[in-house]
């Protein structure tokens, strides 16, 4: 059932009303014909381990006059792509969010595109409406009102938020990288990303409030969830399925005028190759003969920017529902590559930081309205204190690394501009690069983790450090471990679904000094300490952009001009339990660095790189680091 409302409230000031209740959202654009709807106080959420693409379908018949009534919201992320091919893992996720998030609402406000806003349910049920009607009276700001001042103990108002671009090379590299793969003959075509993200203490409501408003994106979504939430302000339609009836907008093409987009032959490239992509995608689900797409694509504005977009149409098989439909298409084309699955394998290895929630999906699946997804692009997600924001574009034969670069920042600028936050001076390349190779694969999580360390040496932080990754990647607790009073090299294994084990042996120093070979690793091997090590050998791994991260086994540092230096613990490599005190700082080797590697079974000891010499003046470092107080040179520290 249905029933008019009388509100006047724009549906970002609905969403501020709400945001208080539980699991709030916002969806505001063309969504189910136009207009927005908005829903709180969900009745169920998607379960651990459920298949978020079957209980899409879990739904009650159609019945009554409502057009949306309620039904499945959230969003897919770009990880659900796992499910559907066999890829590789991801880069190293710097805040992970989860894969989906999907709740069921069986009442929600929509706001029609003649401005009458609707109470609509899939039950008949009025009790929630006298709820949402006294939150509508006394909204946070209002139209014609001016807000209330807070209350003089009230939190300060998040600072504007300045975006950093970690790697702006790492880019550069990986665009010329893909380039040389076409050339090759190994893919088409591929969507490389990046990601520009800020501290940020702010309400992510409020965040879309702002933006969304000044952007008036086609597919805008907000979701509020108790771990911070997403605010997406997308252009692209990525599914809308009503009745049997399937369509899909994919974008491909970006300029900021459209004269310089209608005379792009990369452009028009790209957009033809995506176009293809989507109809195959849709073939596989569709009736036979039923899969159209246009002959040319339109020119189109979108938040600051024009794009080329063709809508792709198919009538979906009888025997097909909306799981097989996403199961065909996911991840969209548009943000992947052709052909889509070895597009997924290039992004897996030339990426610096694993997608979330970007480049998914975010919408609904309703009894009443059918399925409608965007294409999670132009999307700020919040978590742990930090906001970032995903942007890319596609690779193709005739990329130039640094217009791809300054692609990502056109569709990145309008986006940070709506909510007043600004972007940080990128970073170049070091001065001194390698010619390292890319190193293929990730490795495997299902594989598991592990510690090794120097008899019961620092085995308070090695419990600590283990206990961290098992809980945040297989959500899981540390059983209770004995470790053995044993003077050699003790390993502690943990994989899922078996008991910890433990194993020990004696150590026998390696010769001096570690030679290194250097090679590419885009964000590294993150936080953890896989037992897949992938064949690293005695590898010094490097960012896309030539910056130092660690040894495949061991942490590194530089001692330069009397001060030893170690890379920032930021994500990208393994925290240390037990390395010496070093100054943190993006590292590149220079000409007279002294290198070092250091771990729990080695200590520190030198090391120099493939075909060079051995550094001189023995095998430690010279001096002290520079610290506020003195500090004795540590004999042994652990990475690895």
């Amino acid at each position: 059932m249905r029933v008019p409302i009388d509100c006047s409230l724009p549906p970002e000031r609905v969403l501020l009303a709400l945001r208080h209740e539980p699991w709030p959202f916002a969806l505001v654009g063309r969504w189910a014909g136009g207009g927005a709807i908005v829903g709180c106080a969900p009745v169920t959420l998607l379960a651990p381990g459920d298949d978020p693409f079957t209980r899409l379908e879990d739904l009650p018949e159609p019945t009554g006059d409502a057009i949306v009534g309620g039904g499945w919201f959230g969003w897919l992320g770009y990880g659900l792509g796992a499910l559907v091919e066999r890829i590789p893992p991801r880069p190293p996720r710097p805040v992970p969010l989860p894969d989906a998030h999907l709740a069921y609402y069986d009442h929600v406000l929509r706001l029609d595109e003649d401005g009458q806003w609707w109470f609509e349910s899939l039950t008949g049920d009025t009790a929630p409406l006298d709820r949402l009607l006294t939150l509508l009276a006394a909204p946070p700001a209002a139209a014609g009102r001016a807000p209330a001042p807070p209350p003089r103990d009230a939190a300060p108002a998040a600072a504007p938020p300045v975006f950093t671009l970690r790697g702006g090379a790492a880019h550069l590299a990986a665009v010329a990288d893909c380039v040389e793969r076409i050339a090759a003959g190994e893919i088409f075509q591929a969507n490389l990303c990046l990601r520009l993200e800020a501290e940020w203490g702010g309400d992510v409501a409020e965040l879309f409030a702002a933006a969304a408003p000044v952007l008036t994106p086609a597919y805008a979504a907000c979701f509020v969830t108790p771990w911070g939430g997403v605010a997406s302000l997308s252009p692209e339609l990525f599914l809308r399925r009503e009745g049997r009836h399937v369509t899909t907008g994919p974008i491909k093409g970006t300029a900021p005028e459209p004269e310089a987009l209608r005379d792009s032959a990369k452009d028009l490239a790209e957009h033809v190759m995506i176009v293809d992509l989507m109809r195959n995608d849709l073939g596989r689900v569709a009736e036979y003969g039923s899969v159209h797409a246009p002959l040319a694509p339109s020119l189109q504005p979108h938040s600051g920017v024009w794009h080329l977009v063709s809508d792709v149409t198919a009538t979906l098989a009888p025997e097909h529902g909306d799981a097989a439909l996403l199961r065909a298409t996911f991840p969209p084309g548009s943000v992947t590559g052709a052909p889509k699955v070895q597009a997924l394998h290039v992004i897996s290895e030339l990426e610096s930081t694993g997608r979330e929630v970007y480049t998914g999906a975010i919408g609904y699946a309703s009894p009443h309205a059918g399925l409608e997804l965007n294409v999670a692009i132009r999307t700020f997600e919040a978590r742990a204190g930090r906001l970032w924001l995903g942007a890319g574009g596609g690779i193709v034969a005739d990329s130039d690394p640094h217009a791809e670069l300054e692609e990502c920042l056109v569709k990145a600028r309008p986006l940070i501009a709506a909510i007043s936050g600004s972007i940080a001076k990128i970073k170049g390349p070091g001065p001194f690069r390698f010619g390292a190779p890319v190193v293929k694969g990730r490795p495997d999580p299902a594989q598991g983790v592990f510690e090794t360390l120097r008899g019961r040496e620092n085995l308070d932080k090695h419990l600590a450090r283990l206990r961290h990754s098992v809980r945040e990647l297989y959500g899981e607790e540390l059983p209770e471990i004995a470790v053995p009073d044993f003077d050699g090299a003790v390993r502690i294994d943990y994989v899922p679904g078996q008991p910890v084990t433990i194993t020990t042996r004696e150590y026998t120093p390696r010769p001096l000094p570690i030679v290194l070979t250097p090679v590419t690793l885009p964000g590294g091997l993150g936080a953890h300490k896989w037992r897949d090590r992938l064949p690293l050998g005695d590898a010094l791994l490097l960012d896309g952009d030539g910056t130092i991260l660690e040894a495949a086994w061991a942490s590194v540092l530089i001692e330069r001009d009397g001060v030893l230096y170690t890379p920032r613990e930021d994500g990208r490599i393994l925290p240390g339990t037990s390395r010496p005190e070093a100054v943190q700082a993006d590292l590149y080797l220079q000409p007279g660095d002294r290198l070092f590697v250091s771990s729990s079974l080695a200590g520190l000891v030198p090391a120099v790189l493939a075909g060079t010499s051995p550094a001189p003046h023995g095998g430690r470092p010279r001096t002290r680091p520079r610290t506020d107080s003195a500090t004795s040179a540590p004999h042994r520290a652990a990475r690895s």
